[in-house]
């Protein structure tokens, strides 16, 4: 299943290396990534694939939330069919 993942927060050393890292250890592959700083403010959105996983889908979104909170970012993941049903209008 494919899902989408967005970042935000305050920017510092660290924040990719720290979301990478922890979808690496559930064997989640980031497909595509995109990421901005405006005026000190991170933003990245990543597309990720997480069929390879033996981590349920919450088990996913409750680790990048532990991840987040260490970092001091907000993690937000979404199933990519959800995301596209809000996003059509």
């Amino acid at each position: 299943m494919r899902a989408v993942v967005t970042v935000v927060g305050r920017d510092k050393v660290g924040i990719i290396a720290g979301i990478c890292l922890r979808l690496a250890e559930m064997n989640v592959n980031v497909l595509d990534i995109s990421q901005t700083i405006m005026q000190g403010l991170f933003t990245m959105n990543m597309l990720v694939d997480t069929s390879g996983s033996e981590q349920t889908f919450p088990e996913i979104v409750n680790a990048l939330n532990a991840e987040g909170e260490s970092l001091g970012v907000s993690v937000r993941i979404q199933r990519e069919d959800i995301f596209d049903a809000m996003h059509r209008i």
